[in-house]
This record gives C-alpha cells, structure tokens and sequence, in this order.
C-alpha cells in the first residue's frame, strides 16, 4: 500500500479533542513573493515536516500496534498538531504564493511542491469540524477494528485471521453465510450512522481547495482530465476474460453447492469465493484447479517443513530485493516492525507498510501467518519498503509514488516473479519443476483468481464512493447502488436480503479507513506493463507467465529509476522513461493470460457469459443459522463413509455370527459371548454416528452421501450411557431368551414348545378346551414372565430415541418410512379395507358357530381369539377346513402330496431356489446350503424356531433359521425367507447402511410376492404339487377363501401391533392399563377377544415374538398392502391376462428384471421411488389386492347377505363361557352359580363323596344283571379320551 496515503489518513484518525498550539518551531517563518523565498520555504517545510510527520506517524503507529484507548488521545494531539501544521503552512503558502505569483516561479518542482503544500484538505475546516470529522475517523476505524462475530457467548471470532481462515478454507455454505453476514453486520452497520455527516465534512474540506467534492479531489492525483475514461476502456478490455472466469468459477461452484444456490444464468452468493470481499479468489482454486493430478504450485506444507516463521519470509523477500541491486532494509526495519500478530493486545492487523519520515526509519505491520500467500504479501509491503528507501532523499512532498497505483504496482511486480513455480524451486520451496501445459494452466487459472477476479472489485469500490461524493448516491441508497455496482461488474449478489439498515461497503476496510481504492485497479494494468519490461531487461524468453526476474541486476536498474523520482515527475513521463510508453496499457496483462484465455474459452462453450438473471438471489438454506460449526465437505463425508462401510462389514459381521450361535443354541456362554458383540457393534455404531453427526448434509450434492451420513446419525441405542445400554441389551436378550425357552406342561404329561407342538394343537385340533389349554398355556409361560422387563425396556428405548432426536421409541421406527403422513395414510388403508376384512370375520364366525354353537360363538359378537387356527389368530388359514366355501371343490393343499412325494426341508428349499433362478435371479450361494439351519435340530439343542432370514455382511454369506415342516403352509414361509435372501444377494454390494429394504415392509413384501405365484393351483401342478387345475367358479372361491384367510384375516393384526406399541411409547398407553389396552385394540380391530378374563396381571402381547424381540411390526401391513401391488406389475411384466389371483410369474425373465432391479436399489433410494420403478406410480394403495379379491368380495357380500350376517361385531362386550378354572380371585360358574375357586372346589368334593354313595348302592343293585353284559364305551367317554 501507499504508505505515504495510507499514513495520511491514519493521521486523521483521531478523537475529539481540544487542539495545542504548535512549537513555535514548527510554525512557518516570513518569507517574500520571490524565487529565492520560494527555494527557503520549500526547504523549511520539507525540515520541519518531516519532524511533524515523525512524531504523527509514530502515534498512528502506537495507535494500530496497540488499540488503547491512552494511544487513540495521544494519536489525536498528533493528530490535530499535524492538521493545524498543515493548515499554518498551507495559509502562508497561499498567502504568499498565490497563483499570480507561482505561476512566475522558474522552478517546476518547486511551483508543484507550494502546490501541494497549499492544498489543506481537513485542515480547511474550522475547528470545530475538524474535531467532529477526526472523530468520525477515529470511531469509524475503532468500530471496524474491534468488531468481532460472536457465535457463542463465550467465543467470538475477528477478522484476522478467525474470520479470514474460515472464508478462506470452509466450504460449508452455512458457516460461510454466518460468517460473512455476521461481519457485514458487525462492521458495517455501525458506521451506517457516521458515514453521512463525514461525506459532508470531507466534500466540504474539498471543496475548500477547489475541487467539486472527494471523488474529485482523489482524481486529480492522477494528472489526467480523461482519467474515467481511460478507466472504463481499460476494464472493458479485460471485461471478456473476467466473464469467461465468473463462468468458470460459477459452473465450478454449482457442481459444489448445486442449483439451489448456484443459478448458471444469475450473479454469484458473495460469499462462496474464499474471500470476505470476493476481492480474490484463489482460496476456492482447490475446487477450481483444471488438473488436479499435476502439481499444485502451494509451497505451504514445504514452509512449514523447513521450519519457516515470519523473519524467515521477510528475509527471503529482502534477499529478492538485493539481488536485483536493490537497497536491503535497515536495521530500524527489523528493531521496530510488527511481523506477527502479538497477543495480549488488539491491533489492527491489516497489513502495511510504513514511512516514519526521517529517512531511516521503515516498517511493515503485517499479522503474518506461515503460508504461501502470506510470502507474496511480505514481498508486497517490502515493495512499498524499497519505494520508501529509493525516495526517502526526496523532498516530504514528493515522497510517494508516480501515482497512487504505482506504489502498489511495485510490490505485485515482484509477486509475479516470486509465485512463479521456477521461482519457488530456485529457492528450495519445490523440489521439482514440472513444465507442461496442464502444469501451466493449474497455475495460471491461480494467477487468474488472484488478479483477473480482482479487477471489477478494484474498479468499483471508488465507482461508489465518487458517486457517493457527488451527491450521485444519498445515503438512502448507498446499499442498494453498492449491490447494483457489485452485480453490474462482479457478477456477484448478497447471500442474504440486505437493506439500507445495512451499510456493506463499510465492511471493507478501506471505507471507514477513509483510503482510496482506485490505485489497485490502476496497480493491476500497470504491474504487468512493468513486468513484461522487466522480463525484456532480464533477457527472459518464453511465456511471460513463466518469467522469473530474480538476481537480474538490469531488471533492478529500471526499477531503481522508477523508484527513485517518486512523484517529483509526472506519472506518464516516468511510465515513458521506464517502459517507452506513456499510457496505461492492459496489453501486458491479456498477454500474460493469453493461454488461459484461450483454455476458458473451451471450457465455456455451452455457459452464458454474464448474468442476465440480474436479480437472482439465493435463498436462506434450511435451519440457518444452526449447523454453522457442521461440516459441510462432501468429499471428507465420502472417505467418511468408505471408512466406516469397511469397518461396519467386519464388526456387524462378528456380532451376526454370534447372534446365530446363540439362536440356534440357546446357552448362557452363547448369550454372553452375543451380548458383548452386541456391545461392540453398539460402540462402532456410537463411535461413527456421533462422527456423522459432524456432518451438514442439507446442500450435499450427491443424494446417497446425504442419506447414508443421515442414517448413520441416528445411532438408536448406542446413544444410550454405557451402563444403560448393558441393561438394555440384557432386556432383549433375556427377554427374547424367556420366549425361547417357553413351554406348556400338561398337568401329569411332557411339556410342550412353541414350535412345533403348541402351533400343532392351534392348527389342527378342534376341541375347544384343548386350545383354551395351549392358548392360555403359552401367554401364563411366555407372555407373563416379560412384563416387568417389559416396562423398563420402553423407559430405556424411548430414552435413546430421544437422544436421538426422536419424541418417543414410536416415532423413531415411524420415521424410517419417511413419510410425515404415513399414520394418516396407514388409516386411510385401513378403513378402505375395513368391509373387506368385516365380511371374511362374519362368515368365518358363521362357520365357528356352526363347529362350536352358541355357547362359544355370538354371531354379533367378536370371536374367542383361540378358535381361529393360530396361536395369535393373525391368520387363519389352519381352520379352512371349517370355512371352505365348497368342500366338494378342489381344495389348495399341497401338504399331502409334499408327504407322500417324500418332500423334506431342503427339497423344500430347492424349490424356491429354482422359483427365483426361473425368474433370472440370483442362485443361493455354497454358504447358504452348507450353514443354515432349515430343520429343528434333534441333538437337544435349545434353538429360537422362528423363521428368519440372515445376512452377514461379508457379501457371501447369507443363511435361514427355519424350523422347517413339511406343509405347504412352511412351503410358503420358505419362499417367504427365500424372498429376503434374495434381496440380500441383489442388494449386497450396496453400501452396509443401503443395504436394507427400500421401507421395512418391501423386505416382507418380496417374499410374500413370490408365494402369490407359488399359491396358485397353476403353479402347485406345475411343480408336481397338485394333479390338475380346476377352471370353475366353486374351485376359484375355494382357493381365495384360502388366501384371504391368510392375508386379509392378517391385516388388522398386522395394523394394530404397533398401534399398541406406539402409544405404549408416546405415554397413552401407561404401564397399568397394557394388557386391557391390548385387547381392546383387538377388539376394535379384529373383533377378537379372550376366551377367558384377562388381568394386569398377564402380558399377553408379550406372547407374540415380536413384541421380546423388539421387532417392528407395521411392516407386515405395508407387506400385505404393497406385496398386491408388486403382484399386479410383474404380472403385467410377465405378459398374464386373466384374473389376477390366477397369475403365476414363474419363468418369466421379464418380471424377475422388474423385481431385480429394485431390489438392487436396497435402502439407496427412498421407497416411493422404489415403489415407482415397479408400479409405475409412488404411493401405497390398496387398490391391486381389491382387485386379486374381487370374485371373493362378491361372493362373500352375497352368502353373508342371505344368512344374514352381522358386520362387525355390536356386542362388544360378550364374552364366552368358560370350563376352565380360573385362577384364585377369578369367579368360576358352578351348577349356575357365580362363586369363587374355593367355594366351587367344596362343592365339588361333596358332589363327588354323594357320587361315591349312590355308586356303592347301584353296583348292589345290578350287580346280578351287569355281570352278564359287556358294557359299551359312552359318548362322552369316546368324546373325553
């Protein structure tokens, strides 16, 4: 920077104050209208100034190295004495050099110098003014210094270098948008207030010297009347290589934050350039660089190897400076200059440089940091340095560049050397030195971001305040013109609205420093018009953008003259006499770009130069401004995520192999030995969803990073404390071990399992106390036992849930269907298919009534839940035989023809395998038949028999856990589980976390797809199952009768299992009311209840393997719902007409693709899309399993219409009688009296001890007669055994 300038208006930065009579030596003495008056006064001036201007520098100096409030009143008397010392000097000049009588002075220099010295600027104002516009100064600079960007209340970040690293080095378009607008907010609407009143008083100092105002004032040092002019045509010359860069950047940037905040047609967000002005650019040159697999000139890292600091990279630029010949620093330089920011103090950190006016005394006050850029800005402010030195014997008055930008010019000459790669390499920085023109277009699309981006900035900022000064902008429009002029020759738009409360341009310093700007515009054409001099004078050849003038003492000799006249000659002469020239010139600069001119030109082809969406502004991302300390690095979460799908495969994959040795050997050790591999899956989980958690992914680009990161933060029960989560894990287990091991024992007989006995007796026995017996049975052994357990697990689930972010347990598992209405649409289903559902249950309760009468059945009540052929009555297939509509029909069984065929579970298996190879889909793996377990072992092992499919995340190994039977019920929970495999196998080389179900209940659904087709009687005959297929109307009834039992029966079931569990989370359903709150959602649902009273005391939903095993169940619902959906497209795939439950895709490659290809998706996409890949249309309906029901609806609506059938079940409240004793505090009916278990126990004995008497008595009686006969066996005898 101009010292000379800059110190200027550092002088001025002063508080109010009462101003101090000068030194009587510091006032000027009486001199006379002549020439020899003129060379006396010129020469006490130049002495006494240089003795003023030491002592106001120096207290400028304390003033920015130490921000006091003691400095900024010393800095004021300076100030103010400097001020009435130029105001005593400049009166006497024009008192006795008016302009009659110097334009008679022979001297040039001297008449230039009295000039000078008669131009006051604030000195004009009287003093009361002079004090007000210091203080302006003064606050302005105070308020811009101090400001800082509080994020927190105990941190707070300023500008250097918090606020500067982070626009420099994040690309998080939050923390970015944060920090600029805290900044713009920080500093610049404070100064909004004070800018007015000092545009006043500055035009009016101004003015007081003859110009028309400021704008006018600061042109004229530029001793050109078509200086404008000459301007604008030289930024319309470079205007078509900026565009083509602005493209560049722009559609670099969109492929980085995307179309949300990047339109390719509109002004870019200021913020997303590296730069808290998007002054330069060069900080987003990562993101930019052509050819990221050349190297990359950032000698950084080989700085901070060889140990570099401050002094180091001063010394290095001094040594460029001696070895053009040039003059080194003075010892002053190193005594006094502030090359590192100190601590303990604040100061003003912007770097600059220094001229203390006594010819000896030179500093640099620069808050240096070890990097590359921070190099070439030391050898730019030592450039001001050696300007400094060149001209210290100068008089004070010429003591300052030809113009204001050579001063600037100077120091970014020198940069253009020192940044070239032979450069860095000459001076051990880069070990080698690669020449190509990849190499050269990564650097000189780095230059371009540096000096190109810079050029429109350079030009506008005086474009404003000259407008500004003329009155062109009052202040109620000094945002709104900013932004106009921002856009009109950056390209660039606010990230934020932005208002006249707002004042932006004060956020860049130079405007409340008060230091004009132009002179970097005019530095940036002039440092390339001497550079290519320069290069000429050191013999260089070759592209100038490789030149390197380093140790050229003929280079430093033109350079030397340049610096040496100062301002004592016009700037054209000097331009002339250095580079034979005397116009600024962009020539230079195009030449030197010229390769990267030509490159952006191809690479811009299909871009529109310019912004013609003028108005274009980005919206105001989602959630800000929260998440600002989030990462936002796409690329970081991509290597993120390859680390943890590495890591996952391996610890999800020893867990899995303990989790199946216990389930299928039930012992402690297995338990333990699954526990702590549960434990170490929870601490991976933990360990990377709380480094996921690190991560924004509002505006990632790339979709499955965005998902798989949002996944992954939700950690479930890893977010639980260590202790708790032991305890949890322990729940589960003992909970799913208690239902395991459960049995019911006859009273003197064996006792029975779940699987197969129990399950057994529901399916086919018909004896109403024998399944009151297994029903009971199972929920006093399975269910009662968990519920204590059960009560601390919701505490502990909804416990993580909530860490997790989530309200309840129930939110959180309603959350993975992604769906904000998914209650609403569940509803929706339901009550669509309600009438369906009320038909089978009132034709089914007909055909109960006429097995069990009305003692056990009301035809307008709801049904004994224990009738229905099922431990949990979620389907009823087992009882067809009781509610087939035409026994003399075909009936669907394949079981007796898979016996009597010699059928066993791996044939079973086979079959299914060879359903999905027909299909085109993937064979089961060697590890699938060599390590599931298809059959119950008989080895007395204790094993978990319910069907489930595995995967073992290895992308090999996947199993069944199945206590196979062989029925063509099993047949169809083998394709079932086959189904999951499958998916697995498609979906295997998806990332772990996709690997999953496009929803929970696609998983269910491709199973259940298949077995629609295997069902069909088409089918069962085509695999040797059934001999022929009956076409009739009674045989179609019969099978849908058959399916419907299983699917439509199942519907209410599968809704209200997690209608119970949701509210048992959210707190509706409290502790004490879960066992009458499950049974009412039963009853409401599907018209079920207990066959005998049900307390607290019991836990019957515990007696559904879902409920201990911490199984969602929803997903069957959605299952049932979507499977018909899937049905209907691949059959349509498949090329089938006719009715759909007739349609059997097997063989057909057409349908397998269809279901391959979204299997293969797995969780990557969410469902809807899935779903439109398959169906052609996103949501859920129920519309597919109307249809596949049609006939059926029809039929049942018409037998349930004749005998006149109740739908629904009106009344609720009746209950079935009961020949089972209840337990102590039950009532129990006795000889048509209601007592109590004791009481009804009595009467029994005194029954039996009258039985025992009359029984004596009859044998007496007829003994004769009844020792001639041979007694039959009574009906109720047959009926009890």
């Amino acid at each position: 920077m101009d010292r000379l300038l800059w110190a200027a208006a550092a002088l001025l930065l002063a508080a109010a104050g009462p101003s101090r009579a000068l030194p009587a030596d510091w006032l000027p003495g009486d001199y006379a209208g002549n020439a020899a008056d003129a060379d006396r006064f010129v020469s006490d001036y130049n002495a006494t100034a240089e003795q003023v201007l030491f002592y106001s520098v120096s207290a400028s100096w304390n003033y920015n190295t130490n921000l006091t409030d003691h400095n900024s009143q010393l800095q004021v008397n300076a100030s103010l004495e400097e001020q009435a010392f130029t105001e005593a000097w400049g009166k006497k000049a024009k008192q006795v050099f008016p302009p009659s009588i110097l334009d008679t002075l022979p001297d040039p220099d001297v008449k230039k110098l009295i000039g000078k010295i008669s131009e006051l600027g604030a000195a004009n104002l009287p003093q009361a003014e002079r004090e007000e516009y210091n203080q302006i100064l003064s606050t302005m600079d105070k308020i811009y210094s101090t400001a800082k960007v509080c994020p927190k209340e105990d941190e707070c970040w300023s500008l250097e270098p918090h606020l500067t690293e982070i626009m420099a080095n994040s690309n998080s378009y939050k923390r970015l948008l944060y920090v600029w607008e805290g900044w713009h907010n920080q500093s610049g609407v404070p100064l909004r207030k004070h800018y007015p009143r000092f545009v006043q008083l500055s035009n009016k100092a101004s003015q007081a010297d003859g110009f028309k105002d400021t704008g006018d004032s600061w042109r004229s040092w530029y001793e050109s009347p078509t200086f404008e002019d000459d301007l604008e045509k030289l930024y319309k010359t470079i205007e078509p290589l900026y565009q083509n860069l602005h493209a560049f950047v722009r559609r670099k940037l969109y492929n980085q934050y995307g179309p949300k905040y990047i339109n390719l047609k509109g002004p870019i967000p200021a913020h997303l350039l590296g730069n808290m002005w998007a002054q330069t650019w060069n900080n987003v040159y990562s993101m930019m660089i052509p050819f990221p697999g050349k190297p990359n000139v950032d000698v950084t890292k080989e700085m901070l190897t060889q140990g570099y600091n401050a002094t180091r990279m001063f010394r290095v630029a001094e040594e460029f400076f001696t070895s053009l010949g040039l003059i080194e620093m003075p010892q002053e330089f190193w005594d006094e200059s502030m090359l590192e920011k100190p601590s303990g103090r604040e100061v003003v950190c912007h770097a600059s440089a220094w001229d203390f006016y006594n010819r000896k005394d030179f500093r640099i006050k620069q808050c240096t940091t070890v990097t590359m850029e921070q190099l070439f800005t030391v050898h730019h402010e030592m450039g001001h340095v050696e300007y400094y030195l060149q001209y210290k014997d100068q008089p004070v008055g010429f003591r300052r560049g030809a113009n204001p930008g050579f001063h600037e010019a100077i120091g970014d000459v020198l940069s253009l050397s020192v940044s070239t790669p032979k450069h860095l390499h000459t001076i051990g920085l880069l070990n080698s030195l690669t020449q190509d023109n990849e190499t050269d277009t990564n650097y000189l699309l780095k230059m371009a971001l540096e000096k190109i981006a810079f050029l429109p900035f350079g030009y506008l900022i005086d474009q404003w305040r000259w407008s500004v000064f003329s009155g062109r902008t009052p202040p109620e429009r000094y945002n709104a013109d900013w932004w106009h002029l921002r856009t009109k020759y950056q390209g660039i738009c606010p990230p934020t609205r932005r208002t006249e409360e707002h004042f932006d341009a004060g956020a860049k310093y130079h405007i409340p420093g008060n230091t004009p700007y132009i002179r970097y515009f005019v530095s940036f054409i002039l440092q390339f018009q001497f550079h290519e001099k320069l290069c000429k004078a050191a013999n260089h050849t070759g592209a100038l953008h490789t030149c390197d003038i380093y140790q050229s003492k003929e280079a430093g000799a033109i350079l030397e003259k340049v610096l040496q006249a100062g301002s004592s000659k016009p700037w054209p002469v000097v331009l002339q006499e250095a580079l034979g020239t005397n116009k600024m010139d962009a020539g230079a600069l195009m030449r030197y770009f010229d390769p990267i001119i030509k490159w952006l030109e191809e690479q811009n082809v299909n871009e529109t130069l310019g912004w013609p969406d003028f108005g274009w502004v980005p919206p105001i991302p989602e959630g800000y401004p929260g998440d600002i300390d989030k990462n936002t690095e796409e690329t970081q979460a991509k290597d993120f995520l390859a680390e943890y799908n590495r890591t996952a495969e391996q610890v999800w994959n020893a867990y899995t192999e303990a989790s199946w040795t216990y389930n299928t050997d039930i012992t402690e050790a297995n338990k333990q030995a699954m526990l702590e591999k549960n434990l170490a899956m929870s601490a991976h989980t933990l360990e990377y969803g709380q480094k996921a958690r690190q991560y924004d992914t509002t505006d990632f680009q790339d979709a499955s990073i965005k998902r798989i990161i949002n996944k992954l933060s939700d950690i479930e029960r890893a977010g639980l404390p260590e202790n708790e989560l032991k305890e949890y894990n322990n729940l589960l287990s003992t909970m799913e071990t208690k239902y395991s091991v459960a049995e019911v024992c006859r009273e003197k007989g064996n006792c029975l399992p779940l699987d197969p006995d129990l399950q057994k007796i529901m399916a086919e026995s018909r004896d109403y106390d024998e399944l009151l017996f297994a029903w009971k049975g199972w929920r006093d052994s399975a269910g009662k036992v968990l519920r204590t357990d059960y009560t601390r697990y919701v505490e502990l689930a909804n416990k993580a849930a909530r860490l997790n972010g989530h309200t309840d347990n129930g939110a959180f598992w309603r959350s993975l269907y992604e769906t904000p209405t998914f209650e609403q649409d569940l509803e929706a289903l339901w009550k669509e298919l309600e009438p369906l559902y009320q038909n089978v249950h009132a034709y089914v309760r007909r055909a109960l009534y006429k097995k069990y009468g009305d003692k056990h059945i009301n035809l307008k009540g709801p049904i004994p839940a224990h009738l229905l052929g099922n431990m949990w009555a979620q389907t009823w297939s087992g009882i067809m035989d009781l509610a087939i509509p035409y026994p003399d029909a075909t009936q669907v069984d394949a079981t007796p023809a898979m016996v009597a065929q010699g059928w066993n579970a791996t044939r079973m298996f086979k079959e299914s395998d060879n359903f999905f190879t027909s299909l085109g889909l993937l064979p089961m793996p060697d590890e699938f038949w060599a390590k599931s377990m298809l059959e119950k072992p008989s080895d007395g092992r204790k094993v978990v028999c319910h069907a489930s499919a595995w995967d073992f995340y290895n992308r090999k190994d996947f199993r069944i856990k199945q206590c196979t039977v062989v029925t063509m019920d099993d047949l169809i929970t083998v394709h079932h589980e086959m189904g999951h495999v499958q998916y697995f196998l498609q979906y295997k080389d998806q990332p772990v976390s996709f690997r999953d179900g496009a929803n929970p209940g696609f998983h269910e659904a491709i199973g259940d797809v298949l077995a629609l087709s295997v069902s069909t009687p088409k089918h069962l005959k085509s695999i040797g199952l059934l001999d022929k297929v009956e076409n009739n109307p009674e045989s179609d009834i019969n099978f849908l009768m058959s399916i419907a039992l299983d699917k439509i029966a199942f519907l209410p079931f599968g809704y209200l299992m997690d209608q119970w569990r949701w509210k048992v989370f959210d707190g509706r359903i409290p502790a004490s009311e879960y066992n009458k709150q499950w049974w009412d959602l039963r009853m409401k649902y599907q018209g079920l209840c207990p066959p005998v009273s049900r307390t607290e005391d019991d836990f019957d939903p515990g007696a559904k393997f879902h409920i201990p095993a911490n199984v969602p169940y929803v997903r069957y619902f959605v299952s049932f719902i979507v499977q018909f959906q899937f049905h209907k497209a691949l059959c349509h795939a498949a090329g089938h007409t006719g009715h759909l439950h007739t349609c059997d895709i097997y063989q057909s490659k057409e349908a397998g693709k269809l279901l391959g290809d979204v299997m293969k998706l797995g969780f990557s996409k969410p469902w809807p899309e899935a779903m439109a890949m398959i169906t052609g249309q996103p949501k859920m309906t129920a519309q597919p399993l109307m249809e596949y029901f049609a006939p059926l609806i029809d039929w049942l609506e018409k037998e349930n219409n004749k005998n006149g059938e109740v739908r629904g079940w009106p009344e609720y409240d009746w209950k079935p009688s009961s020949t089972v004793t209840g337990t102590a505090d039950e009532k129990v009916d006795f000889l048509g009296m209601s007592l109590d278990s004791a009481a009804a126990t009595a009467g029994q004995w005194v029954l039996l001890i009258l039985g025992l008497v009359l029984l004596v008595a009859t044998i007496l009686v007829t003994y004769k007669w009844r020792s001639s006969r041979k007694p039959e066996k009574s009906s109720s005898m047959v009926e009890l055994k």
